[in-house]
């Protein structure tokens, strides 16, 4: 542990803005806000932490407490902060006193108790944001805790923390500032009492919510935030994933029809075998590519299934019906809820596969 302190002190992050990729529209607007004063007290960065949103909400803070802001005449960026004042070297190293950070977490071996919180793994947090750069991902930030495939959460011992964290004065006499990464990880009961926090904050409270998808937070939470949403730059991330979500799903949809249990089966380990949320990322890809195909038929929208094979391209949109939609999204919903819970993937995707094959055929 005393490792991991050292390591932050002399580790930074690249949290000024020149050093994000893309998103030059969404800064140049932000930096403004806060040049006029319009900061808002509670605000959603919506975007994959790979695009860099918690990367953006860091350098945000930055620049909101830096002591000699850059201004620039020309160029695609019009300000940012000046990366050597004490307050952004503090931020840059996480180590702002009035700096609060709440994330997912579970018990893992080291970390057993029933009470368990993100101040328990701290230490390990800064030091995984920092060698990543703010860009690891929930994955990499489950095997950095040790949840030995237990999916994290936010729970009410996090909310109870961050509502005691905002009511204390600023250290340093200026913003008190609360970043919530993955807060689509919240529970019920952690979002319900951050309700009163988010409509009636302190003075000089600022409270970032930094999620990748706003489905899964409670309506009351988004009616409460003032979101940003990022752009999706990295395109060739982005053309990687598509191709190999792709591939995945016409291999298991064209086994949905055959029904053969040993092939089948093979293809069910086949998806197990990916990490938790690369699972649910695909199957939020399947939601999306069942949308469109719905969407082709009852309104004559282009589609692209992806699978390389003409005859299958064209065929496929056709099974997704107004008789059957409803039961497909059902089906990959209640198997997204199923991974959230730490369901047995196996069973969970064996089960969707039952429930997949039995929707199409009654188009």
């Amino acid at each position: 542990m005393f490792f991991l302190r050292i390591f932050a002190y002399l580790k930074r992050c690249d949290m000024q803005f020149k050093d994000i990729v893309g998103q030059r529209d969404v800064i140049n607007r932000l930096t403004e806000i806060i040049d006029n004063g319009r900061v808002s007290h509670a605000q959603l960065f919506l975007g994959a932490t790979a695009e860099g949103s918690l990367q953006l909400a860091l350098a945000y803070l930055q620049y909101l407490c830096c002591e000699h802001r850059l201004h620039h005449d020309g160029g695609d960026l019009r300000a940012d902060s000046c990366g050597e004042c004490p307050s952004c070297k503090k931020l840059a190293q996480l180590m702002h006193p009035d700096l609060h950070l709440i994330f997912p977490n579970a018990t893992t071996p080291k970390v057993s108790s029933t009470s368990v919180w993100s101040g328990d793994f701290m230490p390990e947090f800064r030091e995984f944001v920092l060698q990543h750069n703010a860009l690891g991902t929930i994955d990499d930030w489950y095997a950095t805790m040790g949840t030995e495939n237990k999916q994290g959460m936010i729970r009410e011992n996090d909310a109870a923390h961050i509502v005691g964290d905002l009511a204390l004065k600023s250290y340093e006499g200026g913003w008190k500032m609360m970043v919530i990464w993955m807060a689509e990880k919240m529970n019920t009961a952690a979002a319900n009492e951050l309700l009163k926090t988010l409509e009636e904050p302190t003075p000089g409270t600022l409270i970032l919510l930094v999620a990748e998808s706003d489905e899964r937070l409670l309506p009351t939470i988004r009616s409460r935030v003032q979101t940003v949403r990022l752009r999706a730059e990295n395109g060739e991330r982005r053309a990687e994933n598509k191709d190999e979500y792709a591939q995945l799903l016409v291999e298991w949809l064209r086994l949905l029809f055959k029904l053969k249990m040993k092939e089948l089966s093979a293809q069910v380990d086949k998806l197990s075998n990916l990490g938790r949320e690369q699972q649910k990322q695909f199957l939020g890809y399947a939601l999306g590519v069942m949308r469109d195909c719905f969407l082709h038929g009852a309104a004559g929208l282009p589609v692209e299934i992806g699978s390389g094979d003409q005859k299958f391209d064209a065929m496929f949109p056709q099974m997704v019906t107004a008789n059957n939609i409803e039961l497909i999204n059902t089906a990959l919903n209640e198997a997204l809820f199923a991974l959230e819970r730490n369901a047995n993937t196996k069973i969970a995707l064996m089960q969707l596969s039952f429930s997949m094959s039995k929707a199409l055929k009654k188009r």
